[in-house]
C-alpha cells in the first residue's frame, strides 16, 4: 500500500502535482503548503487509519484507509472551510468514527467562534449531529459543541461526551422557562442514533470534566466568574467524586494569573490518583493528589533546571505513562517499561529521531506512532511490537521529499547583563557559520511558549534562501520557571525584546552582515520584531510582523468582550509600560521599513492592531505594508495564503 499511500498524501496537498514536479517549485510553495496529515488515528481493531487532509484554500477532509499493500484511502467527510473545517476525529468503534468540525464567523462586526461534534460510518454516510442542538426558544448563545472525554464509555457503540446546555423559554404565552438546564454536563451519547443519557447534570459554571478512562466521571473543575461581573475570575476550582460515588468534594484550586495550586488534567484509576501539574520552586512538575479526602499529594516527575511540561498518555483509555520536559532536546521519562522500551527501540530504529505515541488498537497489539527531527518534518507509522515490524504510512511534508534540510544548532549566546539566553541557530544547508550570510532573528509567539529543537517551516525556508536564522528563547518564555518567565513578556517587555535584540548582535558577532540583518515575528514575535524597531533603530534593516500585537492598551480593550477579559487586563498589567512598550506608540523610533500580514479573522489578535501600526508608521512620515489575508485567522492556514507570504517575505528581505 504504502507506496501509494505517500504518493496520495502528496496529491492530496496539490492536486495533480507529482512528487517529483512538486520539487521543481520554488521554495515559497514547498515550504508554505500546509502539512499533508493535520491529525490520524487508528481503528480499535488496528487495521485502518483515519486522517485529515488538506484541500484547496481551507478545506480540509476526512480520509479512512484500511493498512494493506493494495488499499487506496477513501474520503468519507469534507468541510469546506466557509467556515468549517474539521479539527479531529476519533473512532467510537471499528466502523463509526466522531468529529469534531469547527469554524469562525463575522457577525456584527465581532469574529465567533464555535464548535460541533457529529458522528460518520467509517464507510461513509449516516452523519449525524452529536452536539446539543439548540431549540427555536433558545435564550442566549453557548458556541461550545464539547468534547468527547472517555472512548471506553463500557457501552459499545457510545462515548462519555462534554455537551453545553442553553436554556429554553415558552415564548407563547408569558416567559416562562421551559427547560432550565444550563452550563457544561457530561452525557452518554450513542455515536450512531444520538441517544442520549444524562450521566452530570449541566452546572454553569463548569468548564471541564475528567474521568478514569473506564467510564467514571471523577474530576470537575468549575471556573465561576468574579462577583457581579461578566468575567471569569482568577481560580479554578478541581472537586472530585470518590470511587464509591457520592457528592463532589473539594480537590485542590488554581490561580490563573499565578498558575499556583493543583491544574488537574487525568485520573489514574489504579491507584485512585488525579495527575495533573504544580509548581515546586517555581518550575512545573508532574504531580498526584489521592482522591480519598486527604488531599495528600507527591510529585511524580521533575527536573531541576526546566518545567516538566507535558504527560505522556496512551491507550483507548489514555493513562498516564509519563512525562516530557525540554532542555535542548525534548526527553520523555516513563513509569511504563513496555512504553519505555518502544520508545527506545523505535528511537534507536530511526536514527535518533524524535517519536511520540499517537494512537494505539484496543488491545494495544498495534501502535500508531509519529517520528520527525530537525532535517524530517516526519511521518507516521503503525508500529507492531509482537512482531518488530514498523510499517510506513504517511508523510507530514511529501513535497520535501528529497529536500536538503538544515540541521537545527542549540545555541545560547550573553544578554546585555550577561545572562546566558538560549537559542536555536540554522544555517543554509552545507555551511557551518553564520559569516558574511544575511542573517534574521525570529522571536517566539506567546510570550507564553518557548522555541524547541525540531523542524520549523519557516526557518528552514529562510535558510533554504541563504540565510542565518536565529530563534532566541529571550526570558519572559516559559518551560524554565518562574524566574525565567519573570512577569511575562509584556509586563517585563524591555527585558524579553533586549534579549531579542542581543541575538541580532550575537549574529553580527559570529560574522553575520550587519548591513543585512533584518527580524521576523508572529504573534507576540511581531510585536517583538516591531518594539525592537523602536528600541535598537539602527539595529535591524528590514521588520516583518505577522498578526502582530501593537498597542498594550487596545489589547486590553479588545479583551473586555470576553469573559476572560479581566484575566487578560492582569496579564497585561497598567503602568507606563503599556505606552513604552506599545510599537504603534513609539512608531517614530522605528527606521527599518516595515512588512506586516494579518488574517481578517483573527480571534487571537485583532486584525486592526496591525492597522493601527501602519497608520502610525505613515502618521510618522514613512510608509509601511500591510497585507490583509480575507477570511483567515490567526495561523493563516492556507497553502496559498503561507505561499504568498513567504514570496513576499524573500521579495522584502535585503538578499
Amino acid at each position: 500500500m504504502l507506496g501509494r499511500f505517500l504518493g496520495l498524501s502528496g496529491l492530496l496537498l496539490v492536486v495533480g502535482t507529482a512528487q517529483a514536479q512538486a520539487q521543481e517549485e520554488d521554495a515559497a510553495r514547498l515550504f508554505g503548503t500546509l502539512p499533508g496529515v493535520s491529525q490520524a488515528s487508528l481503528s480499535p481493531d488496528g487495521q485502518k487509519l483515519a486522517f485529515i487532509a488538506p484541500g484547496k484554500g481551507q478545506a480540509n477532509d476526512l480520509f479512512v484507509v484500511r493498512i494493506g499493500e493494495d488499499s487506496v484511502p477513501l474520503r468519507i467527510l469534507r468541510a469546506t472551510g466557509d467556515p468549517e473545517i474539521l479539527l479531529w476525529c476519533g473512532w467510537v468503534s471499528d466502523v463509526r468514527l466522531i468529529c469534531q468540525v469547527g469554524g469562525r464567523q463575522e457577525y456584527g462586526g465581532e469574529i465567533y467562534g464555535y464548535t460541533t461534534l457529529v458522528g460518520v460510518d467509517a464507510a461513509g454516510g449516516n452523519t449525524k449531529v452529536l452536539s446539543k442542538q439548540r431549540g427555536s426558544n433558545a435564550i442566549g448563545y453557548d458556541f461550545r459543541g464539547g468534547n468527547v472525554i472517555d472512548w471506553q464509555s463500557g457501552t459499545p457503540g457510545s462515548v462519555l461526551m462534554m455537551r453545553s446546555y442553553v436554556p429554553e423559554a415558552n415564548l407563547r404565552g408569558a416567559s416562562l422557562i421551559s427547560k432550565d438546564a444550563d452550563g457544561m454536563g457530561v452525557d452518554l451519547v450513542d455515536a450512531l442514533t444520538g441517544a442520549t443519557k444524562v450521566v452530570e447534570k449541566p452546572r454553569r459554571d463548569a468548564t471541564e470534566y475528567i474521568t478514569d478512562g473506564k467510564g467514571a466521571v471523577r474530576v470537575m473543575g468549575v471556573h465561576a466568574t468574579a462577583g457581579q461581573t461578566q468575567y471569569l475570575g482568577s481560580t479554578v476550582r478541581y472537586f472530585f467524586r470518590p470511587r464509591a460515588g457520592g457528592a463532589w468534594q473539594p480537590l485542590s484550586a488554581l490561580d490563573m494569573t499565578t498558575r499556583e495550586g493543583f491544574d488537574a488534567v487525568a485520573v489514574d484509576a489504579a491507584t485512585d490518583r488525579a495527575i495533573g501539574f504544580a509548581k515546586v520552586n517555581g518550575r512545573y512538575t508532574v504531580s498526584a493528589v489521592q482522591l480519598d479526602g486527604t488531599g495528600k499529594g507527591s510529585i511524580l516527575f521533575q527536573h531541576p533546571e526546566v518545567d516538566v511540561d507535558r504527560l505522556v498518555r496512551v491507550g483507548r483509555d489514555m493513562r498516564v505513562v509519563g512525562a516530557t520536559y525540554v532542555t535542548e532536546r525534548r526527553h520523555m521519562v516513563t513509569t511504563d517499561p513496555k512504553v519505555d522500551a518502544m520508545a527506545k527501540a523505535l528511537s534507536r530504529a530511526l536514527g535518533g529521531k524524535d517519536v511520540y505515541f499517537v494512537d494505539a488498537s484496543a488491545d494495544e497489539r498495534q501502535w500508531l506512532v509519529w517520528a520527525g527531527s530537525d532535517v524530517d518534518p516526519g511521518r507516521y507509522y503503525r508500529y507492531t511490537p509482537a512482531e518488530k515490524q514498523l510499517r510506513p504510512l504517511l508523510e507530514d511534508r511529501p513535497l520535501l521529499a528529497g529536500q536538503t534540510l538544515s540541521p537545527v544548532k542549540p545555541i545560547s549566546y550573553a544578554a546585555a547583563d550577561g545572562t546566558m539566553i538560549p537559542g536555536y541557530l540554522t544555517l543554509p544547508p552545507g555551511r557551518t557559520d553564520a559569516k558574511g550570510l544575511p542573517a534574521i532573528v525570529m522571536p517566539h509567539g506567546g510570550p507564553s511558549a518557548r522555541d524547541e529543537w525540531g523542524f520549523d517551516w519557516i526557518a528552514q525556508f529562510f535558510a533554504q534562501k541563504g540565510y542565518a536564522v536565529v530563534q532566541p528563547n529571550f526570558r519572559g518564555s516559559s518551560g524554565y520557571g518562574d524566574q525565567w518567565y519573570q512577569n511575562n513578556g509584556f509586563k517585563s517587555w524591555r527585558t524579553a525584546v533586549g534579549d531579542v535584540t542581543d541575538a541580532g548582535r550575537w549574529l553580527v558577532k559570529e560574522g553575520a552582515d550587519p548591513a543585512r540583518l533584518s527580524i521576523v515575528g508572529w504573534s507576540y514575535g511581531g510585536y517583538a520584531a516591531l518594539q525592537s524597531g523602536a528600541i535598537a533603530p539602527s539595529l535591524f534593516q528590514k521588520i516583518v510582523a505577522i498578526a502582530p500585537v501593537t498597542d498594550l492598551a487596545k489589547l486590553k480593550q479588545e479583551a473586555e468582550k470576553y469573559t476572560t477579559g479581566a484575566l487578560a487586563r492582569d496579564f497585561i498589567g497598567s503602568g507606563p509600560h503599556i505606552r513604552e512598550g506599545s510599537p504603534a506608540q513609539n512608531a517614530a523610533a522605528i527606521q527599518a521599513p516595515v512588512l506586516m500580514f494579518h488574517g481578517a479573522l483573527d480571534q487571537n489578535v485583532d486584525i486592526d492592531q496591525s492597522r493601527r501600526m501602519k497608520r502610525a508608521i505613515e502618521d510618522a512620515g514613512r510608509t509601511a505594508e500591510l497585507i490583509e489575508y480575507p477570511g483567515l485567522a490567526h495561523n493563516l492556514n492556507d497553502s496559498d495564503a503561507r505561499t504568498d507570504m513567504l514570496n513576499r517575505i524573500a521579495a522584502f528581505l535585503p538578499k
